[in-house]
């Protein structure tokens, strides 16, 4: 047991690094390849790979239409739409930046919670978190905080971000309630194809390939995320999940995007100014306020944010 424990940390060790060292990756990799192809790519081959182990394993494998059609609405909802507004807008917006950006996606859940008639609601310190996270938001897209990177595309980049949150957060919700009788891996897996085929079409359909190629820079990026992103932060996740209390494995959530802003300035030479540095604190503090808030109704499914990775 000691020596699961142990394994464990380690496990949420990789997934606190790796998943920080995502959106570098990101950054890096769209350089030559095209957001949709970069994700299509990346997505399906992960998704192929956890299948197969999901199968090794000896997990049920879905075969009805209606969870098949389930888990591909899903996968477009998180892959399709969430996770490639993060691509498509690190195009302008920085990697760190991008990571912060993300980092709302538990202020949308509350909100979405809301609007359902037998959704949780949150006490007055939820409130509070979501007022300071926007405001860290406001003080993140200033031209003091973006420097240089600051114009229209970026402020574009910014909203799409936050549309892709609420997507992904939708997509969450839908998978929480309507395939919690799906196995874990083949659930997340599945969601990972279907999502990455469907972005993969689209981007051979409006033309991307000519703009297909890669140097020895892209093509590690692409391959670290699809191999340590995709594959291993995720399998060292559901390790995590399963050996360590939820509350704990929740923390990654603070050390990812502070892991991407460092990476960002150290190797992408991504700004950090003292408004943006303000920024990160205010809205890490707003999530934090929001993940212990008082939750009334049912609480939070512990793996609704396993398909993210």
């Amino acid at each position: 047991m000691k020596g699961e424990k142990a394994l464990a940390w380690v496990a949420f060790a990789i997934v606190c690094v790796v998943w920080g060292t995502t959106y570098l990756a990101i950054r890096i990799a769209i350089e030559t390849i095209p957001p949709l192809l970069m994700t299509g790519a990346r997505f399906t081959i992960g998704g192929a790979v956890i299948l197969l182990f999901a199968r090794f394993r000896g997990e049920a494998i879905p075969r009805d239409f209606r969870t098949l059609a389930n888990l591909a609405f899903v996968g477009f909802l998180m892959v399709g739409i969430g996770n490639l507004a993060v691509v498509w807008a690190e195009q302008w917006v920085p990697s760190g930046m991008a990571a912060l950006l993300v980092a709302t996606a538990p202020f949308w859940m509350a909100m979405l919670q809301l609007m359902r008639r037998d959704g949780e609601r949150l006490d007055l310190r939820g409130s509070l978190g979501i007022a300071a996270g926007f405001l860290g938001v406001v003080l993140l897209v200033t031209p003091r905080s973006a420097g240089a990177s600051f114009g229209q595309q970026f402020m574009i980049g910014a909203l799409a971000i936050q549309l892709g949150a609420i997507a992904w957060q939708i997509g969450s919700l839908r998978s929480k309630y309507s395939l919690k009788d799906v196995p874990l891996l083949s659930s997340a897996a599945l969601q990972m194809l279907f999502g990455g085929a469907i972005v993969l079409v689209a981007g051979v359909i409006i033309g991307e390939v000519p703009r297909l190629h890669f140097n020895p820079r892209t093509l590690g990026a692409f391959l670290y995320l699809t191999i340590a992103g995709s594959i291993i932060a995720y399998s060292a996740y559901i390790y995590a999940l399963a050996h360590l209390p939820t509350a704990q494995t929740s923390l990654h959530a603070y050390i990812n995007p502070v892991v991407a802003v460092i990476l960002g300035w150290l190797i992408l030479s991504e700004s950090m100014t003292w408004t943006s540095i303000v920024a990160m604190g205010v809205i890490l503090a707003g999530v934090a306020l929001v993940q212990t808030a008082k939750i009334r109704t049912r609480a939070v499914d512990s793996g609704q944010a396993v398909a993210r990775a």
